[in-house]
């Protein structure tokens, strides 16, 4: 049995053909090395998954700690006007 996908390029392989090329692969590669090895045809998966995220992601750049220092006092500074419009002036 000769793998037909493996030697033209472009063709797109049955589930048959994948098998036949795992199992040339494993006749030619492997098995002269390691009259033993096997494979477990149902733990084949097949398919790949290209992770967009992982190469294309740009992360947002981040604000520098003086700018969100600036941020929380101007926060503290309305937070004290509004408890001083709530007290009406009166000291606890």
């Amino acid at each position: 049995l000769e793998c037909y996908a493996c030697h033209h390029p472009g063709y797109l392989p049955s589930p048959k053909d994948q098998r036949t090329a795992i199992e040339t692969f494993l006749r030619r590669e492997v098995l002269p090395y390691a009259p033993d090895a096997w494979y477990d045809p149902a733990s084949v998966k097949v398919g790949y998954e290209i992770s967009f995220n992982r190469y294309f992601y740009k992360p947002k750049a981040l604000r520098s700690l003086e700018e969100i220092r600036a941020d929380l006092l101007v926060v503290e500074k309305e937070a004290e006007g509004l408890l001083e419009e709530i007290w009406g002036g009166v000291n606890p």
